[in-house]
């Protein structure tokens, strides 16, 4: 026979209510705690190291020391940047453009001092990332009296890849026909005084 009465059994129901509400909320309380542990190690994963944030910062250089007609190479971004200190020579050879395959850098972006015959902020001073935009290979500084036979003939100085022959004009600008789709990178840059140079900020933004 059920000896339960109406009453009680509304109690017990009260109570067992009580109960669940007081596990749910513990269990709710001890999972917020895990999600909280596990999600900023997680977070944390995606805040860049300082290794990361010194590669990206820019790199203050001194030219004072880069004589006419000589080249000083760089480190920013983990990338070589070349500094060439340009002849009157090497500017006027800049005016031939027929044999370029794109003399005012119009394939890619580029900032807009990047945009002419000499593609810098002073025409005597070439900054230019030295990577070949074909495959990423080191093309070499070759100037007007080298004797290298994969060179043109009424060759004016530049720079030549080895790996597959592209070669550039003393602004960084790529001659047709080559397998470098593009002209050398000039990456953002200003200038603090008259020899010093600061290479991943150009003060456009």
């Amino acid at each position: 026979m059920n000896t339960h009465t109406l009453p009680s059994l509304a109690a017990d129901a009260a109570e067992h209510d009580a109960e669940r509400r007081i596990w749910l909320r513990l269990a709710t309380t001890l999972g917020g705690v895990a999600t909280v542990g596990v999600a900023v190690p997680f977070v944390a994963n995606f805040a860049p190291s300082e290794r990361a944030k010194a590669q990206g910062a820019p790199v203050e250089v001194d030219i004072s020391d880069v004589a006419p007609g000589s080249l000083k190479t760089v480190e920013w971004r983990g990338k070589p940047v070349w500094i060439l200190r340009r002849t009157p020579d090497m500017l006027a050879a800049l005016e031939q453009t027929a044999d370029l395959a794109d003399p005012a850098s119009e394939r890619e972006q580029q900032p807009p001092y990047a945009t002419n015959n000499v593609r810098s902020v002073k025409p005597e001073v070439l900054v230019v990332v030295g990577i070949c935009t074909h495959l990423g290979c080191s093309p070499t500084n070759q100037p007007a009296s080298s004797d290298n036979p994969s060179l043109p003939a009424g060759w004016k100085g530049g720079f030549f890849c080895p790996c597959h022959g592209s070669t550039f004009d003393y602004a960084g600008r790529v001659f047709r026909n080559k397998p470098a789709p593009s002209n050398l990178e000039v990456p953002p840059y200003q200038f603090l005084a008259d020899n010093r140079l600061l290479i991943g900020e150009d003060g456009q933004a």
